[in-house]
């Protein structure tokens, strides 16, 4: 067996089962883990961790029933957008630092039902990464700067970045994250990991400080895609069932060609070699063009200001409003607000927080007519892999998912973001997909 950290949730689950490994064992693993390099390496993933965990952790051990499960025993990193019975919900924002949340969100509750540990909550960018337009991926008023895990360097994504740099980190053996436009996936591409964005509406939002209700929704940053289909299946108020992968053969794959000179140099041969091994097993691939739409920005800025203030009426912070936290930053900007509030502003000012603004609902229209015909051209494809950066897929409510292909170097994880039509065919797809993928190193911390 090898190191906890370098296992994926599965190997992990059974070997909890067959008492392996205890779950106090692990949980100390993770700890250790998170004290010896979450700070010394600047790394900065964890907003906060549950001090009672420990003694979760042998209360489990000692029981006898519920050890089947699925998540039993797993350790999990909620992204601190999410509420969490008992911790801070901040969204990163230091205007919510006496958001105290007392309840779980729904899908926090459908871990734990399911036997997940949760350890405690990651940073992120700041209110998902909607306050600036030029705040640095992974920055926050109240938690200061993630940084990648591969490469101090490199640009750690955003927003979900806490979860993703700690589930490349081996901080954990699950992490939630959001996504209203690449937040899960993106940030999963960067980080060497899998991150699966459901299909708009697969999951409740209740509990979740939001962007907008027509674009977000939370979903698994793990390290393969049989782990995102243990944890999806958690996160449901019902279970999703078996996903079995399909023969390669009868993969057919779409290629976006939209932007695809965007894919960076040295990455061109990780992909080469990950699209030659797939048609080389059999897999049909075709190329398609699907543009990105900048009337996402138009969703999001009509709709935050009135689902923000439906989230902060029923939360424990003293700031009801968004006139309100704006009014906080105001009163100290170069600490509170040192890359500003402009994107937040736009929201107060542009929008009537009744959602009948005829820029949004022109948006919302062409977002139907955009949706119906991607459905159209798709229909006959298993998954689309993105090249360039579209993000047709967030602008239309379908799923997507970040897999890791290969290393271009020893600290330079490369990814493809894939979307389709249907859940279920993307993701047993990706699972026959993930086959001819390369080697995958964790960062040398």
């Amino acid at each position: 067996m090898g190191e906890f950290y370098e296992m994926n949730a599965l190997e992990l689950r059974e070997a909890i089962r067959k008492r392996q490994i205890g779950v106090e064992e692990l949980t100390r693993a993770y700890l250790k883990r998170i004290d010896t390099y979450d700070q010394s390496r600047r790394l900065n993933t964890i907003a906060a961790l549950d001090p009672s965990v420990i003694k979760l952790a042998q209360n489990m051990d000692n029981q006898k029933a519920d050890r089947d499960l699925p998540l039993f025993g797993l350790s999990v990193l909620i992204k601190d957008n999410i509420d969490v019975k008992g911790f801070l919900t901040t969204a990163g924002s230091v205007a919510l630092s006496d958001n105290l949340a007392t309840t779980d969100a729904p899908i926090v509750r459908k871990l734990r039902e399911n036997g997940a540990l949760i350890l405690g909550k990651t940073h992120l960018t700041e209110f998902a990464n909607y306050t600036a337009d030029n705040m640095r991926n992974g920055f926050s008023s109240g938690g200061g700067q993630v940084i990648h895990a591969y490469d101090p360097a490199k640009d750690p994504g955003g927003s979900s970045t806490g979860s993703g740099v700690a589930m490349s980190a081996g901080f954990c053996s699950l992490a939630v994250g959001t996504d209203t436009s690449f937040s899960i996936v993106g940030c999963a591409q960067k980080n060497g990991v899998t991150g699966f964005k459901p299909a708009f509406g697969s999951l409740s939002s209740q509990g979740i400080v939001p962007i907008c209700h027509t674009l977000d929704t939370a979903g698994p940053i793990t390290r393969t895609v049989g782990d995102v289909l243990l944890m999806y299946s958690a996160m449901r108020e019902e279970g999703y069932g078996d996903v079995s992968p399909v023969e390669p053969e009868k993969i057919r794959i779409a290629v976006n060609t939209y932007h695809q000179d965007q894919i960076p140099e040295d990455h061109r041969s990780v992909w080469e070699a990950f699209f030659d091994r797939l048609r080389a097993a059999g897999a049909a691939v075709a190329a398609v063009e699907h543009p990105s739409y900048p009337e996402i920005e138009d969703i999001m800025c009509y709709e935050f200001r009135h689902d923000l203030e439906c989230y902060l009426a029923g939360s424990g912070t003293s700031r009801k409003t968004l006139r309100e936290i704006l009014a906080y930053y105001d009163e100290d900007p170069e600490v509170r607000a040192p890359y500003g509030t402009a994107v937040l502003r736009d929201a107060l000012e542009k929008a009537s927080g009744r959602m009948d603004d005829p820029v949004y609902l022109a948006a919302m229209e062409l977002r139907r007519q955009v949706r119906a015909q991607i459905m159209e051209e798709l229909k006959e494809f298993d998954v689309c892999i993105m090249t360039g950066r579209s993000n047709v897929m967030h602008f239309t409510g379908l799923p997507s998912l970040a897999l890791p292909i290969g290393m271009a170097d020893p600290a330079s994880p490369v990814g493809v973001i894939m979307y389709g039509t249907d859940e279920r065919k993307l993701l047993a797809a990706a699972l026959t997909m993930e086959r001819y993928c390369g080697k995958m190193t964790m960062p040398v911390l």
